[in-house]
Parts: C-alpha cells; sequence; structure tokens
C-alpha cells in the first residue's frame, strides 16, 4: 500500500501560471493542478490516456480542434496522442490522471 499527503509533496511549477503535485501509483500519475486565471497550456500530446477532472473554476480547453469550456464537475477524457491545448479562464483547481505513469512528471 502506498499513502500520500498532498501537503507533503512538494510544488512543481512546469509551464508559467500551472502549479502541480504529483503522485505517482504503479500504473498512474496523478497530477493536483492550481491554474492561474489566464495562464495558457501549449498546444501538445503525448501518448497517455488522460482525465481531467474540474474541482473550481472554469478552463478553456481544445481537443483535436474541438474547444469545450470546463467547470465544476466537468469530467474530459483525452485520448491517447489527441493534439490539445488550453487557458485557464478563472483561477482553477484540476485533478488529471494519466495512464500508464508520466514518466516525465516524476
Amino acid at each position: 500500500m502506498q499513502y500520500f499527503h498532498l501537503s507533503e509533496i512538494e510544488w512543481k511549477e512546469p509551464i508559467s501560471g500551472f502549479k502541480v503535485r504529483f503522485v505517482h501509483s504503479e500504473n498512474m500519475t496523478l497530477a493536483y493542478w492550481n491554474i492561474e486565471a489566464e495562464a495558457s497550456l501549449p498546444e501538445h500530446s503525448h501518448p497517455h490516456e488522460q482525465v481531467t477532472n474540474v474541482i473550481e473554476g472554469e478552463i478553456e480547453l481544445i481537443v483535436d480542434g474541438e474547444t469545450k469550456i470546463l467547470g465544476p464537475g466537468s469530467v474530459l477524457v483525452v485520448p491517447p496522442d489527441a493534439v490539445h491545448s488550453g487557458k485557464a479562464v478563472t483561477n482553477c483547481r484540476i485533478i488529471d490522471v494519466f495512464y500508464p505513469i508520466r514518466e516525465d512528471y516524476r
């Protein structure tokens, strides 16, 4: 069994305005994001399936050319290799789950 407490995990800021704490299980990576309003996520893709869960705030995400505005309670599944980008409309708290593990986030 693995146990984590988020307060004990160091914040990272891989992109300006995107602060995150990562938790890695045997098969998945969980990313707990605090995102500043107006912060932009550049267009990118990765081989991982991604499930985005919006806890607070609003974010605009574009996946394979389709735009969605997500708010609290919204869940978006980003398929592997899908080109996606985004911009925080307001301050946001988001949990992303990636399968398999994001080795680049270790």
